[in-house]
């Protein structure tokens, strides 16, 4: 039996959600009534708890990539990636499409963010996909797939968090989408395809090489930067924070000293846009560390962990129920709320069964990605539909197949650990 301090933190955190209090304020309170109600705790171990956990070197990546990633989106890298997208795939059927979806590809291993994605490319790629006679509704669920990528190829600020409260490694779990946020990326482009074939849909004239030579010389600066971020992680240059730093002057140089297309004015509204994003995020990491630290002291996950040991057999019936479990709260929770609550829980169950620590973590930001195209409360969905003004009803009907695609992706990466472990088992 749970206490009554440990029954107020579920409840007050499930009642402060349902009516609408973002989840920073209905984690805070959470935690606040359950410190209220339980005698044996005090604030200040509390906020010793919040500090230690913060006190991490690894959140200092978190301003870092924010930082990289709205220089590269401001700074011209964004059309370059576009325009290479477009003169290697633009040719084949439905190639304005997997434009779109490439485009995005290579756009997530710059700026670790799906929205971030969605905006930056689907801006560019929905009027000229409309332009050449696709469909509306379509054309802006593409743009709400591809955007998915943005937080499973590294670099990812969601993949940081998640080690931060789980405690596993950042290098391994950013080396961990690498693979499987390639193989997505190409079976959402084979759908994409086939879609195109089905409705007939336009296509660009023939390859041209000389095109193509010319769009990546111009791209080469952007198509570097996943490169010397994963290269240098890899190499054991630097770690992932450093990384991120590196990442910052690296994107700097480009688009200041060679793009030249961000001004000094630019500069200043970057930095502070990343403040305040960097200021919102810690935030709610802070609030988390808390609830963190109550669920662990009240034994929340073992028995958590009890429960799942009595319905699941072994770790392939888990993995199966892990995947009903996300997609379902990819439907109403938001990434960071589903990562913060139930991270640290799910993640020591998965241990117990026997899941690699990095695999499970890889699937389940995997998962919260997926939930990102999601009807009713998709994030890249709704971002899809504020710039094309599409309807939400039309454009989730069109994401239906490639969320199934997805799924299949989400299967198949639970079920062979190796795509997830191949890369960090390398580093190691």
């Amino acid at each position: 039996m749970m206490s009554a301090s440990a029954v107020a933190l579920i409840v007050v955190l499930m009642v402060l959600m349902l009516l609408g209090l973002p989840i920073t304020w209905a984690l805070g309170g959470a935690c606040i009534c359950a410190i209220f109600l339980d005698p044996a705790l005090s604030f200040a171990m509390i906020t010793q708890k919040i500090f230690t956990g913060c006190d991490n070197f690894s959140m200092l990546a978190l301003p870092a990539f924010f930082l990289a990633g709205d220089i590269m989106s401001k700074g011209g890298l964004s059309k370059r990636l576009v325009a290479f997208a477009d003169s290697f795939v633009g040719w084949i059927s439905g190639g304005i499409s997997l434009v779109s979806i490439v485009a995005c590809t290579f756009f997530a291993a710059i700026s670790g963010s799906s929205v971030a994605t969605t905006a930056a490319i689907g801006g560019l790629m929905y009027p000229e996909m409309v332009k050449r006679g696709y469909p509306k509704d379509y054309a802006a669920a593409v743009q709400a797939i591809g955007g998915t990528l943005g937080i499973v190829i590294p670099p990812s600020t969601v993949f940081v968090i998640y080690g931060n409260i789980t405690g596993v490694s950042v290098a391994k779990l950013l080396m961990a989408g690498v693979l499987p946020g390639i193989l997505c990326g190409i079976l959402l482009c084979v759908y994409a395809f086939y879609k195109a074939k089905k409705c007939n849909f336009p296509k660009e004239a023939g390859f041209s090489f000389k095109r193509f030579l010319f769009s990546f010389k111009d791209a080469i600066w952007a198509l570097i930067m996943p490169i010397v971020i994963l290269g240098g992680i890899y190499a054991g240059i630097f770690t992932p924070t450093e990384s991120a730093v590196v990442a910052v002057f690296y994107g700097f140089l480009v688009c200041i000293a060679i793009y030249r297309e961000i001004s000094g004015k630019d500069v200043w509204e970057i930095l502070k846009g990343t403040a305040v994003s960097t200021a919102n995020l810690m935030f709610l990491v802070v609030t988390a560390q808390m609830f963190g630290y109550l669920i662990t002291y009240y034994k929340i996950p073992v028995a958590v962990t009890n429960a799942f040991m009595a319905v699941a057999s072994n770790k392939y019936v888990f993995l199966a129920l892990i995947i009903v479990l996300l997609l379902i709260c990819g439907m109403f929770l938001e990434v960071g709320a589903t990562n913060l609550i139930l991270g640290p829980i799910l993640a020591p169950i998965a241990v117990a069964f026997g899941v690699d620590p990095v695999h499970f973590g890889m699937l389940f930001v995997f998962l919260l990605a997926l939930g990102q195209a999601t009807p009713p409360f998709g994030t890249t969905m709704f971002v899809a539909c504020g710039f094309s003004e599409q309807p939400v009803s039309k454009v989730a009907k069109n994401l239906i197949p490639f969320v199934a695609v997805e799924v299949v992706c989400a299967v198949i990466f639970a079920y062979v650990p190796a795509l997830s472990t191949l890369l960090p088992n390398l580093v190691s």
